[in-house]
């Protein structure tokens, strides 16, 4: 299976369409780093949940966010938190993982991407994926004014769709 860029998709059941504003986003999900939020992904990706979600909080040089209920960086599902499942994994350019609060079992429905490297997050945030086509189009999603210290963004962007590759018709 590959998509309109051509790139294998070896596992579809473990590969996201992450569809932005330019274009497709592929993720290659880690179920066996993060089964538990790789199922939560999943799951909220084929209830439709992250449709239209605001990307909320984006910073230049380090990391774009998204999947608060109300694009405020606020809450996520109504689904129970998730445990911590960090691993091994580097939060190198194009990791995707997921957002808490400041204790460690908070993980829900957010999520964010680095889009440069940022391995003091290594171990104390849960990696679930890594973008294997398409990161040009993460680094185009509107970055927040770099002298807001939050991140948060005035009239951010929206994810189109996120699909399990699965699924995609």
């Amino acid at each position: 299976m590959t998509t309109a860029n051509a790139v294998e998709i070896k596992d579809p059941e473990n590969t996201l369409f992450l569809d932005l504003k330019d274009g497709r986003v592929t993720i290659q999900m880690f179920p066996e780093k993060a089964p538990n939020h790789v199922a939560r992904i999943k799951e909220l990706a084929r209830e439709g949940y992250y449709d239209g979600k605001l990307w909320h909080r984006v910073m230049d040089g380090f990391m774009a966010q998204t999947g608060s209920p109300n694009g405020d960086g606020i809450g996520g599902s109504t689904k129970p938190d998730l445990k911590a499942e960090f691993n091994n994994t580097a939060h190198v350019r194009g990791v995707a993982s997921m957002a808490r609060t400041n204790m460690p079992d908070t993980a829900n429905a957010q999520f964010f991407i680095v889009l440069k490297p940022s391995t003091f997050l290594d171990g104390q945030y849960t990696a679930w994926g890594q973008v294997i086509d398409g990161m040009e189009h993460v680094d185009n999603i509107k970055k927040a004014d770099p002298r807001d210290p939050s991140g948060m963004v005035t009239n951010p962007d929206k994810i189109v769709k996120m699909t399990v590759a699965a699924d995609a018709k």
